[in-house]
């Protein structure tokens, strides 16, 4: 019997060692004990008496569970979770309590209980207690973030007074969440699924926001303004260090996040936030309206002098594609609407505010990156606006004049070039290529082959090769699957592959997997001449580690 006991005895013995602390008996003390004595039973019931429960009542029931074939070990493990069960919830009673010395009681029971946070039957009342003090003793914190295991197990609540003074320690749980949602953005942006109605801007806001990315770092942070302020910190790091815009998104669906959550400790110190809750109620709609347009006016308006660095915030928020993409499509409609109204559009206000927007957002990267906080000049107005007008004017007469008997119609052709000004500010402007780009989309829906015929080759070259991105890719993709049936020519063919896509896929990698994912979809609409051409050219390298180069130009 002694041997058998010491063995048990010595399974773990460290999960035991706060007991001393505590003035109970551990396995040392029993091992000694049945080492020293002269007769082991005797020294077992007396070790048992002495740590046992110490009910009187008790001892003599416990011979009705031998009686039973009741083993001790049972019982008393049943008694033992019952009591935790309850002690944990006593902790939360007291910790949701009101009384004034609540936090000076869980203090007291964390003193008593810390000592055995080894102790897997123990560790879970020590965690409660901690996840309930406003404020660990520093100590204590610092034992937990010494152990892995504990940190490992700790709640969020102790991990957040953690990371608070331990930026580096908060940076790489935060990295690999980072790294997450970016591949997840990219994912998107390439899925197989190719249409205009469900794309990459297809969900909602607030179904963004259910991401779980975003539900993770919503709960890392908590109410905590230093661990909020450290995130951002990261996102402009990273944005300023990739130019990624998906940083820009995040940063806008955190805060909304804390929003819905009504975090107001953090919500009402960020500058921001009611001019992003207004700007996600106009992305819920993908529209700017007259009326939350002059409140978001009301908001650039306000800022301060001394207080200009908060238009750094407002740029990277405005720089969120989801923003962008809203804007745009305001200052499309918006341009619609003035020219059926045969008004300028340096007249209206609407569209001078949506331009104001999108450049604060276009120039988001330039203002963080030179900690120069001044919105940038719009030379648009006067220069590029005019040369837009006229494309937009040439397509509506266009498209105008199918409708009309063909006794009415006009011997005019459709116009082949492009105003020389506005090529000049698709490859020099980035709001203007934005525009551009945007416009293209708008011809495509409208399923205006003569015009994007026309447009296309101007978008070989782009301010910072934008035409060529993956946002402008994945909608001009989907978008071109409403023209599918002109993919049986060999013109429009042409200008869609030699004249724009084929130009930079072999130096390109996003390119070339854009035409594959419209080719996917498309290929037994495309020109049979064509999509032959198309294969092998598109054929990937077959010798691995070399940079593959189109061997030739097709021309279909």
């Amino acid at each position: 019997v002694c041997d058998r006991h010491i063995t048990i005895l010595k399974t773990d013995v460290t999960m035991f060692a706060g007991l001393p602390e505590l003035g109970i008996s551990n396995g040392e003390d029993l091992k000694e004990t049945l080492t020293n004595c002269t007769e082991p039973l005797k020294a077992i019931d007396q070790f048992q008496m002495e740590n046992g429960i110490l009910l009187p009542t008790l001892q003599s029931a416990l011979p009705f569970l031998d009686l039973h074939g009741t083993p001790r070990l049972e019982f008393h493990q049943s008694v033992f979770d019952e009591l935790r069960e309850k002690l944990m919830e006593r902790v939360a009673v007291i910790a949701e309590g009101k009384e004034e010395d609540r936090y000076r009681k869980l203090e007291e029971l964390l003193e008593k209980s810390f000592p055995l946070v080894k102790m897997p039957s123990i560790q879970p009342v020590v965690m409660q207690v901690l996840k309930h003090l406003p404020k660990v003793p520093e100590k204590k914190l610092k034992m937990v973030m010494a152990d892995k295991e504990l940190y490992k197990v700790c709640a969020v609540e102790v991990k957040r007074q953690i990371w608070q003074d331990n930026q580096a320690l908060f940076g790489d749980e935060v990295s690999p969440l980072l790294k997450q949602y970016i591949v997840e953005k990219e994912a998107a942006l390439f899925s197989s699924d190719l249409s205009i109605l469900h794309n990459f801007f297809s969900p909602s806001p607030k179904t963004r926001r259910q991401g779980e990315v975003v539900l993770k770092l919503t709960q890392m942070i908590g109410k905590n303004v230093k661990l909020y302020d450290m995130v951002l910190q990261f996102l402009r790091t990273l944005f300023l260090r990739t130019r990624n815009v998906h940083y820009c998104t995040l940063r806008a669906e955190l805060l909304m996040s804390l929003h819905d959550l009504d975090i107001s400790e953090i919500c009402s110190v960020d500058p921001c936030h009611k001019f992003t809750w207004c700007l996600d109620a106009c992305i819920r709609e993908k529209f700017v309206d007259g009326k939350r347009a002059r409140e978001l006016q009301g908001f650039l308006d306000g800022v301060k002098k001394g207080q200009e660095q908060v238009l750094g915030d407002l740029s990277m928020i405005l720089c969120d594609p989801f923003a962008c993409n809203t804007l745009v499509l305001s200052i499309m409609r918006n341009l619609q609407e003035l020219l059926s109204q045969d008004a300028l559009p340096r007249d209206s206000p609407d569209l001078m505010l949506l331009l104001r927007m999108l450049s604060l957002g276009q120039g988001a990267w330039d203002m963080i990156d030179s900690q120069v906080f001044k919105e940038p000049r719009l030379v648009l107005v006067t220069r590029f606006l005019p040369a837009m007008m006229s494309v937009v004017v040439d397509d509506h007469t266009f498209t105008v004049e199918q409708k009309l008997p063909s006794e009415e119609k006009s011997s005019l052709s459709y116009p082949t070039t492009l105003p020389e000004s506005f090529n000049r500010y698709l490859q020099e402007n980035r709001v203007a290529c934005e525009m551009g780009l945007y416009y293209v989309l708008h011809i495509a829906k409208l399923r205006n082959k003569n015009a994007l015929q026309r447009l296309l080759p101007a978008l070989v070259e782009t301010y910072n090769d934008m035409a060529f991105g993956d946002i402008f890719l994945h909608l001009l993709t989907g978008h071109l699957t409403l023209l599918s049936d002109e993919f049986g020519s060999e013109e429009f063919c042409s200008v869609v592959f030699d004249g724009f896509l084929l130009t930079s896929f072999s130096s390109k990698e996003n390119v070339h997997r854009h035409t594959l994912r419209m080719l996917l979809h498309l290929h037994h609409k495309v020109l049979p001449s064509c999509m032959e051409t198309l294969m092998k050219t598109l054929d990937p390298p077959k010798q691995v580690g070399f940079r593959w180069r189109a061997p030739f130009k097709p021309s279909c």
